[in-house]
């Protein structure tokens, strides 16, 4: 699926799986779920993720109006995530994504 096509011409699945897949948005969303996070806590919240990726997750979530930066004039600088109206949106979804990955992992230690 070309990344041109316009959103509402695209299956609302397509639309879903384009804003969340990759290995780290999902995780990314799950932490900033919880409230604003500092850039350098969210690195270490997500343990072996390089800047350049996390930026580039940050840049496209935020590009895609999923995730709010906020910088403050300050030095060194501070900036600030957090989710838009938009991403708040995903919570419950989220959470009941934790909930199924629960379940699975107790359905396969029988």
């Amino acid at each position: 699926m070309a990344k041109t096509q316009a959103v509402h011409d695209q299956c609302p699945i397509e639309v879903g799986l384009n804003i969340l897949s990759g290995k780290w948005k999902l995780k990314i969303l799950w932490h900033l779920s919880k409230g604003t996070v500092r850039f350098n806590e969210l690195q270490r919240l997500l343990g072996n993720i390089t800047t350049k990726t996390l930026t580039r997750q940050l840049r496209e979530l935020e590009e895609q109006g999923i995730v709010i930066r906020k910088v403050f004039p300050e030095v060194p600088p501070k900036v600030e995530y957090s989710l838009s109206e938009i991403g708040k949106t995903l919570n419950p979804i989220l959470s009941q994504l934790c909930d199924w990955g629960k379940t699975y992992h107790t359905y396969m230690e029988i």
